[in-house]
């Protein structure tokens, strides 16, 4: 299993650096001791607990190798570091004692390598910080300072390093693998997330290059097909392929992957279809009043053939050959309901009769407009108070929708 793997490695890692350091630092505490007894002439507790934490250290880790528990010779190391570290401040100028740094420090290694025990020993060093400060209070000492003067700045010098020393292999190494591994994620994640967006932009891609081969299909084959109504189905047919292949390539071309500026998507689609309805040289005004508005593709496709009818239909039968006319498409969000949005789109045309509907008319185009608002979650109303064909359709966005269907 990968995962368990990866943790036992870490574990394995982690018990390498905890065993070095207290070994290391099980030397540098007997070399100190020396030190303290022969050269500072400190004769008294100091350098026998420093060595006696040494030696116990040492037994403890050399007793690992038999029972193979990190757990119990981790807590021995770090209950009898805490004691040593304790004594060795109190008999070395209590609070005011530079040796008074291990206490916390040997707490906090704790806490990285066992943030359960970890907790447990911040907690005591609370308390120990404390008791060691009443030391300075002369009615509750009981403890004396045993550093001769004149040994007291080398002594404060090497309890420094110590702790430096203790500081940097301690939470120094720790720090630097856990961020050496932060980055290799984040590295490793940025390059899977690149992966798959130019995956997705290659499959918006083939999607788009795909429809568009199916649009020259319908249109090679509308051209041996004399001007009639197998020939308007064949090119309505093809407007809705395209008006698909249209968002796959917006899709493609930018960054985001995910959504679409709408009001581009909108501007595009309307001149393509009055371009190939009405021609080149038209009289049809187009107005569009859309803000910045982003939807994603289950949202942005039902919409697009929505809005394809609509102007279809506009464009044939609403503004009468070459005409003057106008086509206003305004999409805005409902302020009233989280993720709706509200379509105004229509023309200034003939119109058709309120008594011919969806339910009633062999129309296509007008099925297709009632149960694309339907698979938008949407109600659709036309607009008696305008000119020609109006409608004002009340939608949401689709979050997913794997199979739609119309």
């Amino acid at each position: 299993m990968p995962g368990f793997t990866i943790d036992n490695e870490r574990l394995q890692d982690k018990t390498k650096l905890f065993l070095r350091v207290n070994y290391t630092t099980s030397i540098i505490a007997f070399l100190f001791g020396i030190l303290c007894y022969f050269i500072l002439k400190i004769t008294h507790v100091i350098p026998f607990v420093l060595i006696g934490f040494s030696l116990l250290n040492i037994v403890n880790l050399l007793y690992f190798k038999v029972h193979k528990n990190i757990l119990p010779t981790f807590n021995f190391s770090s209950i009898i570091g805490i004691i040593c570290a304790t004594i060795v401040t109190l008999y070395s100028g209590g609070i005011y004692s530079p040796f008074i740094f291990m206490i916390p420090l040997i707490a906090f290694g704790g806490f990285i390598n066992s943030i359960r025990y970890g907790r447990i020993y911040l907690n005591v060093i609370f308390v120990i910080i404390i008791a060691v400060f009443t030391q300075s209070i002369p009615e509750l000492s009981f403890t004396y300072n045993v550093v001769p003067e004149e040994s007291a700045a080398i002594f404060s010098l090497v309890s420094i390093l110590f702790s430096v020393f203790v500081l940097g292999n301690t939470f120094g190494k720790s720090l630097l693998k856990t961020y050496n591994a932060l980055y290799s994620s984040k590295k490793a994640l940025a390059n899977q997330v690149h992966e798959k967006e130019n995956l997705l932009k290659e499959v918006h891609h083939r999607v788009k290059n795909n429809l568009q081969t199916v649009s020259s299909l319908l249109s090679l084959q509308s051209r041996n097909i004399e001007a009639g109504p197998m020939k308007g189905l064949l090119k309505s047919t093809q407007n809705r392929v395209i008006a698909m292949a249209m968002v796959h390539e917006m899709l493609y071309m930018r960054s985001d992957i995910s959504h679409i500026e709408y009001k581009d998507y909108v501007k595009e689609l309307s001149e393509y279809l009055i371009r190939s309805i009405k021609g080149n040289d038209n009289n049809v005004d187009l107005k569009i009043d859309i803000p910045d508005i982003k939807l994603g593709i289950d949202t942005a496709i039902p919409l697009g053939l929505l809005i394809n009818e609509t102007l279809t239909n506009a464009l044939k039968y609403g503004i009468e050959s070459d005409d003057e006319g106008e086509i206003n498409i305004k999409l805005q969000k409902d302020t009233t309901i989280e993720h709706c949005y509200v379509l105004e789109i229509g023309d200034n045309g003939i119109g058709f009769p309120e008594t011919i509907n969806y339910k009633n008319t062999k129309s296509l185009g007008l099925k297709l407009i009632h149960n694309l608002t339907r698979q938008l979650k949407g109600t659709i109303v036309r607009d008696p108070s305008k000119k020609g064909t109006n409608y004002i359709i009340k939608f949401q966005e689709i979050k997913q929708q794997l199979s739609p269907t119309l």
